[in-house]
């Protein structure tokens, strides 16, 4: 009420400004007088109408004076509606016929598609393909607006799948790690779907994937936090030698059904001022399991490095308060003397974690007290590396454990979590004496925001529990 309170002084005060434009000089003197009642008549209902408007409306000296939202210009209307959210329009359009009539101007949809889903509008015009801005909306981009996001594959090699807007239309594209690029190079990606508005004004699911060079039909089946699609024409070369290596590369990839897929979404960890780094998705090439990306998050005394794709469930857990001290002059030069240092902490860890079972279960809270000493770092001799264009000096090390869960059965190893910068860190596998580098994922995705901080634990633990 105080809104529309504040939108009748303005008309009132806009037509006694045009009135007065109209008049003269000699008129606007004579009229002084007889306007002077009319303009404390005016101040008495505006002081009134705030005054019922404070009041909530209870009690008030004077009833406001009439109002209402169509008595604005058509342009004052329109930036109005522009300014809304899409979901509401279709409300206000059933409110009486003028409302109606105003909400089929395009700007105001082309507004909305800007905004809510980051339309340019330099990349295509909707008069191009025979609709508008209105319909791209109501029958492209909202009833397809819970499929925009970052998806995991539901397989055992569990690709990624990132749904965006592509000009006036909705395109999926599958990502994975490069073959023989290093872990600083972006992922690959390449087209999977599109969904676009045909000429009969709906939209298609297009399937670009396939022997079959030209497009064809898929079905979408979308829930809450998945989603399936079915292709029509299955291709009989998926999944073969040939076919993988042109894709991706050798060994990413296996034999998976192509005619049926499910997704699952997936989430990007939320950042904090006091992280050790910003979390984010890193990419690998391990020794023993090939190409692989990861998620870094960080959790209070603990950070976890999470397998999002590859053949194994793999979960590295670095202890935040258990800072390696560093000798001075650069990293452990004797494999002996690191080994030795890691399984003093490996069993006092495992010694505090029996007494706190037998306890109560429950961990004191501790402060972060971090003190960085970079130092040059070598790999200690006879660690193996698949990488060998590593950072050479590092800022901090950590004890943490590598957890490798295959077909319901884990396997704990410990070792040394590495950080050499804010786009950097590697883990040494004491056991296998290996050496593993972890490069930041260098693009960018949208709608990836989980809507809570639970929202996204539970989304970790439904990977960790998924089993190959």
């Amino acid at each position: 009420m105080e809104e529309c309170a504040c939108l009748c002084g303005l008309v009132s005060s806009w037509r006694f400004r045009c009135r007065q434009k109209r008049q003269g000089p000699a008129e606007m003197a004579a009229a002084e007088g007889k306007l002077a009642p009319a303009e404390k008549q005016l101040e008495a209902d505006g002081a009134a109408a705030r005054c019922w408007a404070g009041s909530g409306g209870i009690a008030s000296p004077r009833p406001p004076p009439h109002c209402s939202l169509l008595d604005l210009p058509v342009e004052m209307l329109v930036e109005i509606c522009a300014s809304l959210p899409g979901t509401d329009l279709a409300s206000l359009a059933q409110v009486c016929t003028k409302f109606r009539h105003i909400l089929h101007i395009d700007s105001i949809w082309r507004r909305r598609c800007r905004e809510e889903f980051g339309v340019c509008e330099n990349l295509q015009n909707p008069e191009m393909i025979g609709t508008s801005y209105r319909e791209v909306y109501a029958k492209l981009f909202h009833p397809y607006r819970h499929i925009l996001g970052l998806w995991q594959l539901d397989n055992r090699y569990r690709e990624l799948l990132y749904v965006a807007v592509d000009g006036l239309g909705i395109t999926g594209w599958t990502y994975g790690p490069r073959l023989n690029t290093h872990v600083d190079g972006p992922m690959q990606f390449k087209p999977a779907f599109r969904i676009r508005l045909t000429e009969r004004k709906s939209a298609t699911v297009e399937c670009m994937e396939g022997c079959h060079r030209r497009p064809h039909s898929r079905h979408l089946q979308i829930q809450r936090n998945m989603f399936s699609t079915h292709c029509n024409k299955r291709d009989p070369r998926k999944g073969s030698p040939a076919r993988l290596r042109e894709d991706w590369g050798r060994g990413l990839r296996g034999d998976h059904r192509y005619d049926w897929l499910t997704y699952r979404r997936l989430y990007l960890p939320p950042s904090h001022p006091d992280d050790l780094i910003r979390p984010g998705l890193f990419q690998s090439k391990n020794l023993r399991f090939g190409l692989m990306i990861a998620m870094l998050s960080f959790h209070g005394k603990y950070a976890r490095v999470t397998e999002i794709t590859g053949k194994l469930i793999q979960t590295l857990e670095i202890h935040l308060m258990r800072c390696i001290q560093l000798p001075d002059g650069g990293f452990f030069r004797d494999f002996n003397e690191l080994s030795r240092v890691v399984q003093e902490i490996d069993e006092q860890v495992l010694r505090e974690q029996q007494q706190q079972q037998q306890e109560d279960g429950t961990e004191e809270s501790e402060g972060h007290d971090w003190q960085e000493q970079p130092v040059p770092f070598v790999l200690p001799v006879g660690t193996r590396s698949r990488d060998h264009n590593y950072p050479r000096t590092c800022r901090m090390c950590f004890y943490g454990v590598n957890t490798v869960t295959s077909y319901g059965v884990a396997w704990r190893h410990p070792g040394v979590f590495i950080l050499f910068d804010e786009n950097h860190f590697g883990f040494i596998w004491l056991e296998v004496k290996s050496f593993v580098l972890y490069g930041r994922v260098q693009n960018t995705f949208q709608n990836v925001e989980a809507p809570s901080p639970q929202a996204f634990l539970e989304m970790l633990k439904s990977i960790q529990s998924w089993v190959s």
